[in-house]
């Protein structure tokens, strides 16, 4: 099974579910930001890879615009070296417009999750001989005011139904990437792999989640992370 045909199905299964207030807008970039998020997978998702980052969702103005994980506009542009057309959801809140790389806003968890990568690798090459970044569902959620909603506050009934299409798509994505690792950005992360994963023989772990509402990634997030992962057995080698 290839990334396209992981994908395709996960696009499609979450297509056909249906979210009740407060959620009003679903954003859903494996379809109109499709484009970027392949480049990024045929450039640097050959397996197999030691170790998978595994984040939420989509951040309104990081994967949302650029379809690409964390994906903040400059970092994407400047050291991936992805840039391609993206398209527009179906409907749009007023507020949370989907710009793609015009976007002029900077995704905090992903300048600093991507600048970490480039701080301590290099090169994105070195980065993803060891490495891959994925999240776990595809869909950015918004309430009314505009306000993100994360998937853990859904209710039970659409959480289940969610989550079944999230969990094999990971299943999938662990057994084409082949880590030996793979470690939740932030516990909602954690705890969704170690559920999708259970018996497989992976190994799950977790680190700080790199948002600017974490006081302790407001500390220095880097330091944080080259802790947690040292601790997870993550050397500093390649």
């Amino acid at each position: 099974m290839t990334h396209r045909d992981i994908t395709d199905r996960l696009a499609a299964s979450v297509a056909a579910l249906r979210f009740s207030p407060p959620v009003a807008y679903v954003y859903n970039p494996l379809e109109y930001a499709r484009a970027p998020y392949d480049l990024y997978w045929e450039r640097y998702g050959a397996p197999p890879k030691e170790v998978v980052l595994l984040g939420m969702n989509p951040g309104p103005f990081g994967m949302a615009q650029t379809g690409v994980p964390f994906g903040a506009v400059g970092r994407v542009r400047g050291w991936l070296g992805i840039e391609a057309p993206v398209g527009t959801p179906p409907r749009q809140h007023p507020k949370r417009p989907v710009l793609g790389f015009g976007c002029p806003r900077e995704e905090v968890s992903g300048a600093r999750l991507w600048g970490w990568a480039e701080e301590r690798f290099g090169t994105p090459e070195r980065f993803f001989a060891r490495f891959f970044v994925a999240n776990y569902c595809p869909l950015v959620f918004l309430e009314e005011t505009g306000r993100n909603r994360t998937p853990d506050k859904l209710p039970a009934a659409e959480r289940k139904a969610l989550f079944a299409a999230c969990d094999r798509a990971l299943r999938d994505t662990a057994a084409l990437l082949r880590p030996r690792l793979v470690v939740g950005v932030g516990a909602f992360a954690e705890a969704r792999a170690r559920s999708a994963l259970a018996g497989t023989g992976v190994r799950i772990g977790r680190i700080s989640h790199p948002s600017p509402a974490s006081p302790r990634a407001n500390r220095g997030w880097s330091r944080l992370v080259e802790a947690e992962l040292a601790a997870l057995e993550v050397g500093r080698g390649g």
